[in-house]
């Protein structure tokens, strides 16, 4: 066995590091919630809304019980069901689609651009010209800030504005990036987000958030989370869901959210590594002017092919690799029958072929980054 096989395995994501800089702190938050004993829609949910909102620089912040419950929510509110079309990438996790079908909405897939990944917004205007063919009208627009990088909101809010549609942002990647000096959360009608463990902001559980400016948005979404209550729990005056963050969970994040422009720099300086480390041979990520990533995931492109290879000479060395997303959603069992736009997905089933992640948190270190960009290298010019 050589001497590189000795070495420990490196994590994908480290929580437990992070957990180690917030023990004293979280473990406190934690007590206060066991003590006063309000585990729903106590205090600390209230307090977490209050700075999340300021964060981001919106007006309201409406947390509940998962990510895909804050796309849910926004559709749920903005009147979205049978009969509407939803367009949304076809390269991103399947809750970006998910939720239109959960609504009885119909998402309709577009391409993604081959740089930055993200939502390429030319490809809008053919995928309200399929569903309008098809009898549907075209609602909404769902673009993903993917991977930790600000999708091109202002060309996504210009075709947005020319066919009517409501943007609702899936930031579940990408809440503390920020376009033309704007955080996200600021950009569409609502901005929903995820604080699954993973995430760059995330609890200890499940939990997620909508922000938006809208006064009338906001409060039907606090309705909608807690079984579309009136005035009164038991006045329900439209059909809502239980959909709620736990008090714990938001004792949690509160702590997180305060060390959070700390751990984004951290990043950043991960990623600067990364690139020093690895652009001479390989086309690393970049970052369009006038954007800001959170680098949720730090993801190559790899010849077609030679991604098997790749993972499994990392794996040798005790680094593991991730694939996001090895099936494009329009290829997927689940989704294959809906429509695509008319500009096609030729992109985004490119990418899934090449892509691979990295390790990538705040708390990888110099040496251990160095190893990771060794064994890159040597598995690139294997």
């Amino acid at each position: 066995m050589n001497a590189r096989t000795e070495l420990p395995p490196i994590p994908f994501i480290d929580l437990a590091a992070q957990r180690q800089r917030l023990k004293p702190a979280v473990d406190v938050a934690v007590t206060k919630v066991l003590d006063h004993a309000q585990f729903i829609m106590g205090p600390e949910v209230r307090a977490f809304e209050t700075e999340l909102a300021a964060f981001a620089g919106a007006k309201h912040a409406v947390t509940c019980a998962s990510g895909t419950d804050a796309l849910v929510l926004p559709l749920r509110a903005m009147g979205i069901g049978p009969g509407d079309a939803v367009i949304c990438p076809s390269f991103t996790f399947c809750a970006t689609a998910e939720v239109a079908v959960l609504v009885g909405a119909t998402p309709i897939f577009v391409d993604v651009d081959p740089v930055t990944f993200n939502i390429d917004a030319k490809g809008i205007a053919g995928a309200v010209d399929v569903a309008k063919t098809a009898g549907l009208t075209p609602k909404a627009v769902i673009p993903v800030d993917l991977f930790g990088l600000a999708a091109d909101h202002g060309a996504v809010a210009a075709a947005a504005e020319t066919h009517g549609l409501k943007i609702i942002d899936d930031a579940a990647q990408g809440f503390g990036a920020s376009h033309n000096n704007r955080r996200i959360g600021t950009f569409g009608h609502a901005a929903s987000t995820s604080f699954f463990p993973a995430k760059p902001l995330g609890c200890y559980g499940d939990g997620g958030a909508v922000l938006t400016d809208d006064d009338n948005l906001a409060d039907l979404m606090r309705s909608i989370r807690v079984h579309g209550h009136g005035s009164d729990k038991y006045d329900n005056v439209r059909i809502g869901l239980a959909s709620r963050l736990d008090t714990i969970q938001a004792a949690i994040l509160l702590e997180k959210l305060k060390i959070f422009p700390d751990e984004i720099e951290a990043r950043n300086v991960v990623a600067r590594r990364y690139a020093d480390g690895l652009g001479d041979l390989i086309k690393v990520p970049t970052v369009p002017a006038g954007s800001t990533s959170v680098w949720a995931q730090y993801t190559i492109r790899l010849k077609p092919g030679a991604r098997d290879a790749f993972a499994a000479a990392l794996k040798a060395d005790g680094i593991p690799t991730a694939i996001y997303y090895p099936i494009p959603l329009h290829k997927q069992t689940a989704y294959k029958h809906f429509p695509v736009g008319k500009g096609g997905v030729a992109v985004s089933e490119q990418l899934s072929a090449e892509v691979i992640s990295l390790p990538m948190h705040p708390y990888l270190d110099e040496p251990t980054q160095a190893r990771i960009i060794d064994s890159v290298r040597r598995a690139l010019k294997a």
